[in-house]
């Protein structure tokens, strides 16, 4: 028994399925150019719908969709830039309403201190 060795697989390291007769679904290569000229390939499904823009994977600025070796042209308002906390306030409530909140809640921290409590 000491000269004999038991042979197998280690599980889960190798697969017993192989690629024969599998079909890959058609894909696109395309490629995105940022402003600093940084170029990203990117695959896609040749039925999904293309972004225009993409974000670059070098310096994380929008890149743009490169056709025919130049860039498409896209519409300026189609770029989101991200709002700011203070934007998405204003959306919320007017300046008039924040005006009177920041009254109430200093005259709230005012008083605390007054009393010599804390300011938590």
């Amino acid at each position: 028994m000491a000269n004999q060795t038991m042979r197998g697989m280690r599980l889960g390291t190798q697969s017993l399925e192989s690629e024969k007769g599998v079909a890959y679904s058609p894909r696109l290569n395309l490629v995105y150019r940022c402003g600093a000229g940084h170029d990203s390939a990117m695959v896609f499904s040749a039925d999904a719908e293309l972004p225009e823009t993409w974000q670059c994977k070098s310096c994380n600025l929008q890149a743009v969709r490169i056709e025919d070796g130049q860039q498409i042209a896209i519409d300026i308002e189609e770029i989101k830039t991200p709002r700011s906390h203070w934007e998405m306030l204003l959306e919320r409530r007017s300046r008039e309403e924040l005006e009177e909140i920041l009254q109430e809640r200093l005259a709230y921290i005012r008083a605390r201190r007054a009393g010599g409590k804390s300011d938590n």
